[in-house]
């Protein structure tokens, strides 16, 4: 997974299904997400793109998408988001959304 800046983001999520995970790394419940985020991009023969955005060092973006807690992740497809979670979600629940939107 890669861990983009303001000035990336836009390039990065523009096509495709792109999972964007906003992060901070002093969260637990991030790392949680993030190892979950790992095993799914692995499964899916990274078939779909999972981005990290550190909210304290992308503040700009974090306030453009209204992030109020971590972690908050997102699914965009073709640069349109599609499904919001704010926790922890459930690995089955975003594998499906995955599939129904691929």
């Amino acid at each position: 997974m890669k861990v983009v800046k303001e000035e990336e983001f836009k390039k990065e999520m523009a096509e495709g299904l792109v999972v964007v995970d906003f992060f901070a790394s002093w969260c637990g419940p991030c790392h949680i997400m993030g190892q979950m985020l790992e095993a799914i991009e692995e499964e899916t023969d990274n078939k779909v793109k999972i981005i990290k955005v550190d909210v304290e060092e992308s503040r700009n973006l974090a306030q453009e998408f209204n992030i109020k807690a971590i972690p908050t992740v997102m699914v965009f497809k073709d640069g349109e988001m599609k499904e919001t979670h704010v926790g922890v979600w459930n690995e089955d629940e975003l594998i499906e959304i995955l599939e129904k939107l691929a």
